[in-house]
């Protein structure tokens, strides 16, 4: 790559951000802006010519661009290179080889901060979903080196690879609590929405927004009526990383009939944009009773719906506060002559909720917080035990055919050595019997954020408890005046 590919590469980020500007000097652009450019292009000129060693020409333009990402302190805005872009693309078509994670990183690493990998959420029946990786768990070293220094691009390829082959993560919890997982890659299918009856309601669990997910719902609410319809609905999204924007949209079309279900706003006027509620998409009679279930996992596109469904007092939120990721991402590739492209990951707007709240680094409470996994450092200590000396999967392997008073009764056993809560101990054993099948839609012995949901949603005074509910302007009016107070 010679000074002249270099320039038009950047020439085509410019076309492609809508920036009408010549790399050679810019017509339009006069004083600092065109002296920066100058003195970017004359530094890489020198440091080709003139360093001590011959200079990868490729290693300059990556770095280039790294650089300029990661200058804008924005963890969501990175440069991508080729295997990169096949990856986000392997991500979106909803199948690649990895351990099934959905990770976040900070793009720069302190002595008092540092940056680890921050897990999302686990992918439903994945590897890492099936080593018991939490949501806010924090991965701090892959085989053994630590994840501070690495890039996020430098996390996935590690994370990624061929089918079968093990890599070894070393997870911290909560503050103190470390321990070592080894987990074999296999092929990740990003599943969407599972659904079944409870009763007389509708549950409905989406997993991950894609084109798919608004089709599904509508599947599940035909299947609701088919079993002889439904009192209410449980919309889980824990877990949910978000996916794309357009599908959030689509999905709470199907509960809300009119008015605006999220808006963006941007520097960029084409990116200023209103998504508005259609009748004639709507499924869902208006109200229907509905809870919607969050945790700390479900980010981006799961807090524009659960957002839109609160401001409009459509759904009641149960659980705990969201992950607070509002911000919108385009992807740019630079097309190489090979075939093959890099490109970069731009963050272009930030959304907003019905009421015009941005929720970025804050997250969504919910109307009823309930907690789960808040157990213990003797409870932790005793789950990290059990784990590493595999007592539960040497069990199962011995007794292939545990049913559930087989479960409750080898439970019992465990506390006697392992002093950790009986759902969990109970939880962990029927996960365990059920790694090589279908796990089943939920766990009513183990989840008590759902089974307080199912009391919500049948509560006969329901219309009102949700008309009660603060919108996201109101609670974050409210916050602020306390910061004020204080």
């Amino acid at each position: 790559m010679n000074l002249r590919i270099l320039k038009s590469k950047l020439t085509y980020i410019f076309v492609v951000l809508g920036i009408s500007v010549s790399v050679s000097c810019a017509q339009d652009r006069k004083g600092v802006d065109e002296q920066y450019l100058k003195n970017f292009l004359t530094i890489y000129n020198y440091v080709q010519q003139y360093y001590v060693e011959e200079v990868d020409q490729k290693t300059l333009y990556e770095g280039a661009l790294k650089g300029m990402m990661e200058s804008l302190g924005d963890p969501y805005t990175v440069y991508l290179d080729v295997q990169d872009m096949r990856g986000l693309s392997d991500t979106t078509s909803g199948n690649f080889y990895g351990v099934g994670l959905s990770i976040s990183k900070a793009n720069k690493s302190t002595p008092d901060k540092p940056a680890y990998v921050d897990v999302v959420s686990p992918i439903e029946n994945s590897p890492g979903f099936k080593a018991g990786i939490q949501a806010g768990d924090k991965i701090i070293e892959i085989n053994g080196d630590p994840t501070p220094e690495m890039s996020m691009e430098e996390v996935l390829s590690r994370l990624r690879g061929p089918r079968g082959e093990p890599v070894e993560v070393t997870i911290l919890r909560g503050k103190t609590v470390t321990f070592k997982k080894i987990l074999i890659r296999d092929l990740i299918q990003v599943p969407t929405i599972e659904y079944a009856m409870i009763g007389k309601i509708g549950y409905m669990r989406l997993i991950q927004f894609t084109p798919d997910t608004a089709p599904g719902v509508e599947k599940a609410i035909n299947y609701f009526e088919e079993q002889g319809g439904y009192d209410g609905l449980i919309i889980d999204l824990r877990n949910n990383p978000g996916g794309l924007l357009d599908s959030a949209v689509k999905t709470a079309d199907k509960f809300i009939d009119s008015g605006v279900i999220v808006s963006t706003k941007s520097r960029i006027a084409s990116e200023n944009k209103a998504f508005s509620a259609t009748k004639k998409a709507t499924i869902v009679d208006k109200g229907t009773p509905i809870v919607v279930l969050i945790n700390k996992g479900s980010a981006s596109a799961s807090e524009i719906l659960s957002g839109a469904l609160k401001d409009y007092h459509v759904a009641y939120l149960v659980g705990e506060r969201t992950y607070g990721k509002g911000s919108v991402q385009q992807v740019l590739p630079l097309f190489e002559k090979d075939g093959t492209n890099d490109g970069i990951k731009l963050t272009v707007a930030r959304y907003y909720s019905p009421t015009d709240c941005n929720i970025d680094k804050i997250g969504i409470p919910p109307d009823m917080e309930v907690k789960m996994g808040n157990y213990s450092d003797e409870e932790t200590a005793a789950f990290i035990k059990l784990a590493e000396e595999r007592v539960i999967e040497k069990y199962v392997e011995e007794h292939p055919s545990m049913t559930e008073d087989d479960i409750a009764a080898y439970a019992q056993e465990l506390k006697k050595t392992y002093n950790m809560d009986i759902r969990l101990l109970r939880r962990l054993i029927r996960v365990e019997t059920l790694r090589t099948k279908k796990a089943p839609v939920y766990d009513l012995d183990y989840d008590v954020q759902l089974v307080e949901a199912l009391k919500i949603v049948k509560n006969p005074k329901f219309a009102s408890l949700v008309k009660s509910t603060k919108s996201l302007k109101q609670l974050q009016a409210e916050a602020e005046d306390s910061e004020k107070k204080e």
